[in-house]
C-alpha cells in the first residue's frame, strides 16, 4: 500500500505545533509495519541549510491557482528512513515561518493543488492521499472536481485528519473561482459554504473518503455545539466515515534513558534519578534547591484554549501550597505577563521562561513531579504523553485526548497514573492540585507507583500506526 502524507509542517524541517510531530512520527511508524508512506510539505525558507543542501531536484511543472499559473519544483530528501517531497515556490514560501500571512488562502490553495499535480509527475503513485488540517483539506475537493478523469488520480482515496477544528481556513466566497477554479455551485450548505464564507476544512470533511480526529473523545465532542465550531451538525451526520485515533509519541526521540538534553539519564528501573534532574533544574533556574518541594511543570502555548484563565484565577492559592511552578511557552500577553509578574515577586517559587526551547522543555519533563494541563479543549495533546514518558504525573482536565490518555488515581485500588478534574472551574482545578500535592507529601509509595504506572504506558505510535493501516485498508 502506498500513501502520500500531505502536511503544512513537519519536524525536523519546520514545526509550530503538534501537527509537525505527527507528520514525522506517524509515517515513520507506518513504514515499520510495511506501508510505503511518503511525506509532501512546502519548502520553507526557514528549513535548515543542512537539509536544503542535501535535497535533490527531481521535477518541475506549472500549477494553476485560479487564473494564475505558478511554478512548482519538487525536491526530494530521505530522512530517518522516510522519503520527503518538498514543494518549491519562492513566491509563496520564501518568507519567515509558516503561517499568519495575508495571502495564506492563496498560499495553501496553491499547495493543495500542487500536491495533486505532483502525483502526475512523480514515480510514486499513491493509493491513499492523507490530508491534515485545513491547509491541505481542500485537496479532496480539487481532486473530485479537477482530476476525476485523470488516470493518475481516478482510483486515489482520501483521508482527512482534523488536528484542531478551531482553525478551518475560512475565506471569502470569491476564493472559489479566484483561487480554486471552482464554480459558484460550491457555495452551498452541502459543499463548502460556511455562514457567508467558505471553509476549506468543511470541503475536506465532505469530499474525503474517511475523516479522523486525534482522539476518540474529541471525535464525540466535535459533534456538539460547544466544540464543533459550527460544523457539529455535519460531523454528527458522517459517523459512517468518522473516527478518532490517538496520537502517539516517538519513543526514539523522547526517551529519558538516552536523552542528551536532560541532566541525568534514567528509566523505569532508576526513577530515583529524577530527583537529580529536579535539583539541577532548580539550580539552573535559581529556584530554592530542595528535593522535597513539589515542582509543577507547564510546557504549553499560553492561551485561553490551554486553560490559563483558570490558573490566573487561583495562582496565589496554588503557590500557597508551597510548590514550585516552572513555566515554558509563549502566547497571549496577559498570560506571559502573569507568569513574569509572579516570577518577579516569588523568584524562589516561580520560573517564567517566555520562549520555546526544546532542551529546556525536556529538562522540565524530566525534573517536574507534576505536569499541569487544564485545557478548555484538547484534541489530543502531546504534553501529557511526554510527561508520562518522563515520569511526571499529569494533572489534566477531562477533555479530548487528555481524558483518553490519563487515568485518574484511585486511592482505594492504587490504579491510575494521573489526576483529573471534570468541570472547567478554577477551584475544581485547585482542589485536584491540592489533592495531588497531598498524595506526593503523605504517601510516597503511592506516588512512586503513579510514576511507575505512567512510565509503563505504551504511548508510542505503534498501536496508532496499526489503526491507521487498518483504516487505509478499509477504504
Amino acid at each position: 500500500m502506498k500513501v502520500l502524507f500531505a502536511a503544512s509542517e513537519c519536524y525536523p524541517f519546520l514545526k509550530t505545533g503538534g501537527l509537525g510531530d505527527v507528520a514525522y512520527a506517524l509515517p515513520k511508524a507506518l513504514r515499520k509495519i510495511g506501508v510505503d508512506v511518503r511525506v509532501i510539505m512546502p519548502k520553507y525558507s526557514d528549513i535548515n541549510y543542512d537539509f536544503k543542501s542535501k535535497m535533490k531536484h527531481i521535477t518541475h511543472f506549472d500549477v494553476w491557482v485560479g487564473w494564475r499559473r505558478q511554478y512548482c519544483g519538487i525536491e526530494y530528501l530521505e530522512y530517518d528512513g522516510v522519503p520527503f517531497y518538498f514543494v518549491d515556490n519562492e513566491y509563496y514560501f520564501k518568507r519567515p515561518g509558516a503561517y499568519g500571512y495575508y495571502d495564506d488562502g492563496e498560499r495553501f490553495s496553491y499547495f493543495s493543488r500542487a500536491i495533486l499535480e505532483a502525483i502526475s509527475h512523480l514515480d510514486f503513485k499513491p493509493d491513499i492521499l492523507h490530508l491534515n488540517d485545513w491547509h491541505t483539506a481542500v485537496s479532496a475537493v480539487l481532486l473530485k472536481h479537477h482530476y476525476w478523469q485523470s488516470d493518475f488520480h481516478k482510483n486515489l482515496k482520501t483521508v482527512l485528519t482534523i488536528h484542531n477544528l478551531k482553525f478551518q481556513g475560512v475565506f471569502g466566497r470569491e476564493v472559489l473561482g479566484d483561487l480554486l477554479g471552482l464554480d459558484d455551485g460550491y457555495f452551498a450548505e452541502d459543499k463548502m459554504k460556511y455562514y457567508n464564507a467558505v471553509s476549506f476544512m468543511k470541503g475536506g470533511i465532505i469530499y474525503s473518503d474517511k475523516v479522523t480526529t486525534v482522539s476518540p473523545t474529541y471525535t464525540e465532542e466535535v459533534k456538539t455545539p460547544f466544540y464543533g465550531e459550527g460544523l457539529h451538525g455535519l460531523l454528527a451526520g458522517i459517523s459512517y466515515k468518522f473516527t478518532g485515533i490517538l496520537n502517539g509519541v516517538d519513543y526514539d526521540v523522547y526517551n529519558p534513558a538516552t536523552d542528551r538534553s536532560i541532566y541525568v539519564k534514567y528509566d523505569i528501573n532508576s526513577i530515583e534519578n529524577k530527583k537529580k534532574n529536579k535539583l539541577s533544574l532548580q539550580r539552573e533556574l535559581n529556584l530554592e534547591v530542595n528535593e522535597n518541594i513539589p515542582m509543577i511543570g507547564i510546557v504549553s502555548r499560553l492561551t485561553d484554549q490551554k486553560g490559563f484563565d483558570l490558573v490566573a484565577n487561583v495562582i496565589e492559592e496554588i503557590l500557597r501550597q508551597d510548590v514550585q511552578l516552572v513555566v515554558l511557552g509563549t502566547g497571549q500577553y496577559v498570560y506571559e505577563d502573569l507568569f513574569r509578574y509572579y516570577a518577579s515577586i516569588y523568584p524562589s517559587k516561580v520560573s517564567a521562561n517566555i520562549c520555546f526551547n526544546d532542551g529546556l522543555a525536556r529538562k522540565i519533563y524530566a525534573a517536574s513531579d507534576m505536569f499541569l494541563m487544564p485545557s478548555l479543549f484538547e484534541p489530543c495533546g502531546i504534553g501529557q504523553l511526554l510527561a508520562l514518558r518522563y515520569g511526571s504525573v499529569p494533572i489534566v482536565r477531562e477533555t479530548g485526548g487528555l481524558k483518553d490518555t490519563v487515568k485518574p488515581y484511585n486511592q482505594f485500588t492504587g490504579e491510575g497514573w494521573g489526576f483529573s478534574f471534570r468541570n472547567y472551574n478554577s477551584h475544581e482545578m485547585l482542589n485536584i492540585i491540592k489533592y495531588a500535592v497531598s498524595v506526593y507529601r503523605n504517601n510516597k509509595n503511592a506516588w512512586y507507583h503513579l510514576i511507575k504506572h505512567g512510565m509503563e504506558r505504551d504511548n508510542s505510535w505503534n498501536n496508532s500506526a496499526k489503526l491507521y493501516k487498518g483504516l487505509y485498508e478499509g477504504i
